[in-house]
């Protein structure tokens, strides 16, 4: 039983946000919307995967994907680290999620991004350099956790443990952008504001972040963010939306998508996990974020009980115990943490 609004109930709901939306669009990611259309007609509730789906073969319906599973690998990596993330630690997180992956039959392995940093990190490439060409969404879809366990004031401090979030896999002005951008929501989320009012602190937060990692991918993610928001709120359909932000796998397109996806919806989460559901391409990611954000701005009352229910009754989510780790970090670890050459010490 959560309080509605409290702390506990928004850092709750951006993690079943987070899943709902994931499981949502796990059937339509990749596909694009004339194909969506052509399979599934209107996505609004949990469905299968068409047969021979090229990554979510052998899914059942509200499955969540490696969105959802590789965000609570990261919490627990945060929580036995006590807030501090130790790379070598995550790297083998990461590789071991792939190869239970392949023993369960499943397609949805690790994206590019991941995939070439642990490569070359295994290698023998220093940490510092493996990230430096990650710009795809990877950094942001699981970036709920550090929004939950790390306070938004002051900005420099949730800067920082983005920025040590992403820099193994996604270590670029772009990507750590989008993921500041999407975990300064949710940490504003579980302070109390609603996902408007967050909206110019997830803008400033995409601006430092921009500064961070190396300066590969798009060069102003704040602006795309702030495109996508007045896009949104403009009246346009969502075809229109989608066509001119555009839903790929990167940063700049499916990350200001998500903004603008919580919007089309009225911060209703559920709406916006149906939406990002149909949007086309990579519809489990935008539908993983904007889920996350707009759970942290409303709280455990948005979503729909029988809906909630039948994510639970397909994974394993230890969704409130996740979520009291989170936050006793939250309130534990200090507002200044030492950084060295981009790690915590």
């Amino acid at each position: 039983m959560t309080h509605q609004g409290s702390e506990f109930d928004r850092a709750c709901a951006a993690l079943i946000g987070m899943a709902v939306g994931d499981a949502l669009g796990m059937p339509s990611q990749t596909l694009s919307r004339g194909d969506i259309m052509r399979h599934y007609g209107q996505i609004t509730d949990f469905m299968p995967p068409i047969d021979d789906h090229p990554v979510s073969h052998g899914l059942a319906a509200a499955k969540v994907t490696d969105d959802t599973e590789q965000t609570l690998l990261l919490a627990a990596r945060l929580i036995q680290g006590d807030g501090l993330l130790d790379e070598t630690l995550w790297a083998q997180d990461l590789i071991a999620w792939e190869a239970d992956v392949r023993d369960r039959g499943l397609r949805d392995l690790l994206g590019p991004s991941t995939k070439a940093a642990l490569e070359a990190m295994l290698a023998g490439t220093d940490p510092a350099h493996t990230g430096r060409n990650g710009t795809t969404n990877g950094a942001a879809m699981r970036i709920t956790p550090v929004g939950i366990s790390t306070h938004l004031t002051p900005m420099t401090s949730l800067i920082d443990q983005v920025e040590r979030a992403c820099r193994l896999t996604h270590n670029t002005g772009e990507a750590i952008a989008a993921a500041c951008a999407v975990a300064a929501v949710v940490s504003s989320g579980i302070a109390g504001a609603d996902f408007r009012s967050s909206l110019p602190l997830a803008i400033d937060a995409a601006k430092l972040g921009q500064q961070r990692g190396y300066p590969e991918g798009h060069s102003d993610m704040a602006q795309k963010i702030t495109k996508a928001i007045a896009l949104a709120g403009s009246g346009v359909s969502v075809q229109e939306f989608a066509d001119k932000i555009e839903t790929s796998v990167a940063s700049h397109e499916s990350v200001p998508a998500a903004f603008g996806v919580v919007l089309l919806a009225g911060g209703d989460p559920w709406k916006a996990a149906v939406i990002a559901a149909n949007i086309g391409d990579d519809t489990d990611t935008i539908g993983a974020i904007s889920g996350a954000m707009a759970g942290a701005c409303i709280g455990c009352s948005g979503f729909p009980v029988e809906k909630v229910e039948q994510v639970r009754r397909a994974n394993p989510l230890a969704i409130e115990q996740i979520a009291t780790n989170l936050l006793a970090l939250r309130h534990r670890v200090g507002s200044s943490t030492p950084v060295a050459d981009g790690v915590a010490i």
